[in-house]
């Protein structure tokens, strides 16, 4: 196994792992030194992979994130406004759904988190075959927006409310 291919699999090991595991469970386990793992950590964070040091070993990063579903109503025109506004104020639009009286729920993942991917989503949605989810409900949807913290949905929600985008429930 070369660097690269033990470098892959401590990333798996230490992914999956449900504790804490020390350099020196994983240098027996990939057959090298306590250094060479620990040599392999600074690597793989340099590289970008989340991987926190504690005093019982190395443990992989969680991104904390919190939701909340907005109910919101607004024209076909704002939608990127809508978008924009979400994730200039540090949000991700996990999805959109609709409360369909036949079909019931239906949804469909988002995942935009920045404005580059707004304007990717505004492009296959404009000039296109299909129209947006919430034509079906006369403009009403839903939104699940995640958020590093319970502070940045409370300013989402504030937001949308001021734009006149956020239907109170």
């Amino acid at each position: 196994m070369n660097g690269t291919e033990r470098r892959e699999a401590l990333s798996e090991e230490i992914r999956t792992a449900r504790e804490a595991v020390s350099a020196a469970q994983l240098a027996r386990k990939f057959g090298v030194s306590r250094q060479v793992i620990v040599q392999d950590i600074a690597l793989m964070r340099a590289a970008g992979c989340p991987v926190v040091s504690t005093n019982r070993g190395y443990l992989w990063a969680v991104e904390r994130r919190t939701e909340r579903v907005f109910k919101v109503l607004h024209s076909d025109e704002e939608i990127e406004d809508e978008l924009n506004l979400i994730v200039d104020a540090g949000g991700r639009v996990e999805n959109v759904f609709v409360n369909h009286r036949i079909y019931g729920t239906l949804s469909a993942p988002l995942g935009i988190e920045n404005r580059v991917q707004v304007k990717e989503y505004m492009r296959s949605i404009t000039g296109g075959m299909s129209r947006p989810l919430k034509s079906v409900t006369e403009g009403y949807h839903y939104h699940t927006v995640s958020a590093p913290s319970e502070a940045a949905l409370d300013e989402i929600e504030k937001k949308l409310r001021a734009r006149g985008y956020l239907i109170e429930k």
